[in-house]
């Protein structure tokens, strides 16, 4: 491949065409039109003195224009030194004077009287009219250059391109390259924290740009293409940067909207372009972000009579993907976060060959995350990083990113030297709920209502087993909320029915709270309604949690039910999702109501704590209704975690004494070895 790069390079580079030299070309023309069709113009002279020349008999002709009201006067070649002098008649070159007249009739009866008055009848007079070359030119061509020079600007502006070409290269690729050993390359994968799983899988892409022939020479094929697939700000882009820089070769990288133009054809113009200088600058990598918007299945759109122009993208893009032999090294990565829209034809094997899940990171992922952050940030001793992994669940990269500057920025605005483990946690709380809004008014009434309404959700999920962990209740409105309660999401890899019942009736707590308190129910639980709707509804279709539609799942992976005109089952059918939906709800309040009648003195309590302080902590419910009898998942993981840690610690240190009794064992036999050496040295020197 370097071999004919190089060839490539040494050849002599051919006529190419350039616009500016159009302009170059049209400027020198007018310039020449300038000096065309001019004489050169001789001395002039005043209307009273054309009567001294006509009396010294100097005139030989006089050539009068007509449409300039100008006269010229040749003078005799005997006469010229009597005109312009003895000592500079050896200059004049061109005996011609310019005289001004008022008009060619007036001029014409003034010379006859003059003629007459002097006796002079010789001379010679002419009339003509000269041509206005330039003025002709501007006034017929210079309204077509106009055009021409707006039509070239509006055209260059329409494409988006201000190189040169400007609407010649409309259809050109857009991809930015970073080249190989460019500043903007050198990303690697020390530099993307957590995604182990998906590094592995991209090494493989990364081993065969470098040796190419460890795969080739055993007849393997390396994949064409790889997706990435993940939530957004899960970090796909930055992985795909990492392994063209970790591979060390040219990295392309393109929108998928930068295909889409409002010129019928040019997106697949410059999908054949973007592919022609891959193959230039082989072995490559191709990064395609967002390829949804330019990648989604054909045959969705409403209008199947026009001509979609998406779709001749597609095609191409298909078409180009296959159009290039396995081993040319060209390398398709494309990310994206909604794989279920992508057309089956572009997710084959031969074209995507695998998809590379890239998924939210979990607690240890975070805590790497956050190292990296962390890195530019002034943080003091009282900053645990594990604690800030475990407080942040489902937080993508992007946004513990975002928790990360946050907290500098609230330190800041505190005049802090350093940024503290609680400007970490006020970053989490505006990140999440909203900044705080303390000058709000609220009324006695309003107040106790929210707090009762928080204390109920902080005592159901307290004697729930399943509820997530409870953190702080608040009844400082953030956000357009005017009260919250924190609890830390436990990351269950399975989920069963048992644990979205405990979560749907904590849910409903502040609505069964302000029921059982004030007989009447407030508009504050709309938020806590549609969740538990929500979730109601995704037991009864997807998991199949009902006893009358046990083990039924009307939910389409694929993407398509978005498109579908009718629902994936009957009419009596969906009166029965309603039916057991209604059930499992009401079913979860009155067990919340339950709840709630049998710990209404720790209730009370807890909601004026609440009135009173604004903020409760975990640690003021434990106080109230004791230590929960059951430990979170997150503790149990810590457990077991502590347990690996000291078995494999345990197993260090055993392993560190056999290795040093068998170093003592091995002294001592050297030590022997050495004495039987010199013994038999001994003997053999004759001595005892």
């Amino acid at each position: 491949m370097s071999e004919g790069g190089n060839k490539r390079s040494n050849m002599p580079k051919g006529f190419k065409f350039n616009l500016y030299w159009v302009y170059g070309i049209i400027a020198l023309f007018l310039i020449g039109l300038s000096f065309m069709g001019e004489s050169p113009r001789g001395k002039e002279i005043s209307y009273n003195e054309i009567g001294d020349l006509v009396k010294s008999k100097a005139i030989q002709k006089i050539n009068v224009i007509t449409n300039k009201n100008e006269a010229e006067i040749t003078i005799l070649p005997e006469k010229i030194a009597d005109v312009y002098g003895k000592d500079s008649a050896s200059m004049v070159r061109n005996p011609v004077l310019m005289l001004q007249i008022p008009s060619a009739d007036q001029f014409t009866e003034d010379l006859k009287e003059w003629k007459k008055e002097y006796g002079n009848e010789d001379i010679k007079i002419t009339y003509e009219s000269e041509s206005d070359y330039i003025g002709n030119f501007l006034w017929g061509v210079g309204p077509i250059i106009l055009l021409i020079f707006f039509w070239v600007f509006m055209m260059r502006r329409m494409s988006g391109t201000g190189g040169a070409g400007g609407v010649f290269s409309v259809g050109q690729s857009k991809a930015k390259l970073f080249d190989k050993g460019s500043a903007e390359n050198k990303v690697t994968f020390k530099d993307v924290a957590g995604l182990s799983e998906a590094k592995e899988e991209v090494q493989e892409i990364v081993h065969f740009l470098k040796n190419p022939k460890k795969y080739t020479e055993l007849g393997g094929k390396i994949p064409k293409g790889a997706l990435l697939v993940g939530p957004p700000g899960t970090g796909k882009t930055l992985l795909a940067k990492a392994v063209a820089g970790e591979a060390e070769v040219p990295f392309f990288s393109m929108s998928g909207s930068d295909f889409v133009e409002m010129f019928v054809g040019v997106g697949a113009s410059r999908v054949r372009d973007l592919f022609r200088q891959a193959k230039e600058k082989s072995p490559c990598i191709v990064f395609i972000d967002e390829i949804d918007a330019v990648g989604r299945a054909r045959g969705r759109n409403l209008n199947t009579g026009s001509n979609d122009e998406r779709e001749n993208t597609l095609n191409q893009l298909l078409t180009e993907m296959d159009g290039f032999g396995s081993n040319s090294g060209v390398i398709i990565l494309a990310a994206t976060n909604r794989a279920d829209v992508l057309d089956k034809a572009l997710l084959r094997p031969g074209r995507f060959d695998r998809q590379i899940m890239v998924d939210l990171p979990d607690v240890h992922d975070r805590q790497a995350i956050f190292n990296v952050h962390l890195r530019s940030v002034k943080i003091d001793e009282s900053v645990n990083v594990e604690f800030l992994a475990r407080q942040t669940p489902g937080f993508s990269g992007a946004d513990i990113a975002n928790v990360c500057n946050e907290a500098a920025l609230i330190a800041a605005r505190k005049n802090k030297m350093f940024v503290q483990k609680q400007d970490f946690l006020d970053a989490v709380d505006r990140i999440i709920g909203g900044l705080e809004k303390k000058n709000t008014i609220l009324t006695r009434a309003e107040k106790e209502s929210t707090a009762y309404h928080e204390a109920g959700h902080a005592t159901v999920s307290w004697m729930l087993r399943y509820a997530n962990p409870l953190i702080k209740v608040t009844i400082v409105p953030r956000g357009r909320a005017l009260g919250a309660a924190w609890y830390l999401p436990e990351e269950r890899q399975h989920v069963t029915s048992s644990h979205l019942l405990d979560d749907i009736c904590a849910t409903l707590g502040g609505r069964a709270a302000e029921e059982l308190i004030y007989g009447e129910v407030s508009t504050g639980a709309l938020n806590d309604l549609e969740n538990t709707t929500k979730k109601a509804y995704a037991m009864i279709v997807y998991y199949g949690f009902s006893d009358k539609l046990k083990n039924l799942s009307y939910y389409d992976s694929s993407g398509r039910s978005d498109y579908a005109f009718s629902k994936p089952y009957s009419e009596e059918t969906s009166k029965l999702i309603d039916e057991e939906v209604k059930v499992l709800i009401n079913e979860q309040y009155e067990r919340a109501k339950s709840i709630l009648s049998e710990n209404m003195d720790g209730l009370r309590q807890l909601a004026s704590i609440l009135i009173e302080k604004e903020v409760i902590f975990a640690e003021d419910v434990e106080r109230i209704f004791g230590k929960r009898p059951w430990i979170s998942r997150a503790e149990e993981l810590n457990a077991e975690s502590e347990q690996v840690k000291e078995n494999s610690e345990s197993s260090v240190s055993s392993e560190n004494q056999e290795n040093k009794a068998n170093d003592e064992t091995k002294d001592e036999s050297v030590v022997e070895a050495e004495n039987v050496k010199i013994e038999e040295k001994g003997h053999e020197n004759g001595s005892i």
